[in-house]
């Protein structure tokens, strides 16, 4: 044994240990949300329009109002061919938990489908902390809406929904 340091020894009877990453610097980074590179990339995946299930996948029609809020939870070329096809399956597995769900004797297989559901939720990054991020940050949003709900003042006009 050989000090190196004060904090480091040195065993004398090992080889040094090296390692080596070959990430290429540019796929480890990602752009900035704010930046020019990134609204030109928003850009381009809008003018695409909407992601279809790959050519493999057959998706009743039935699932593709699932299909279609589902795949806009995260930008489009940020999905792949795997992501697509388990997409696929979360789709279909929501339109069969939304048409089971009245039926009370289904209520176990509604449960284990439920339960796929999270679980390919969290797979594929599309679960409500990914996409909106924490809770307790809900929770301040929520807040600061309700305050400004009651900071209403009839003299300054506000901004209302219009039917």
């Amino acid at each position: 044994m050989e000090r190196k340091n004060r904090w480091e020894l040195i065993r004398l009877d090992r080889p040094p240990n090296l390692s080596f990453n070959a990430k290429c610097e540019n796929e480890m980074r990602q752009n900035r949300s704010d930046s020019a590179a990134a609204a030109v990339q928003a850009a381009q995946d809008a003018a695409q329009g909407p992601l279809e299930p790959p050519g493999h996948i057959t998706l009743p029609d039935a699932a593709r109002p699932f299909w279609a809020a589902l795949v806009r939870n995260r930008p489009r070329h940020k999905w792949n061919e795997a992501d697509l096809g388990n997409a696929a399956i979360l789709a279909v597995t929501q339109m069969q938990v939304h048409d089971l769900i009245g039926d009370v004797e289904q209520a176990a297989l509604v449960d284990k489908l439920t339960r796929r559901i999270v679980s390919l939720s969290r797979m594929l990054h599309v679960h409500p902390e990914a996409t909106e991020g924490r809770a307790q940050d809900a929770g301040n949003k929520l807040a600061l809406e309700r305050d400004a709900e009651a900071d209403h003042d009839p003299l300054i006009p506000t901004l209302r929904a219009v039917a």
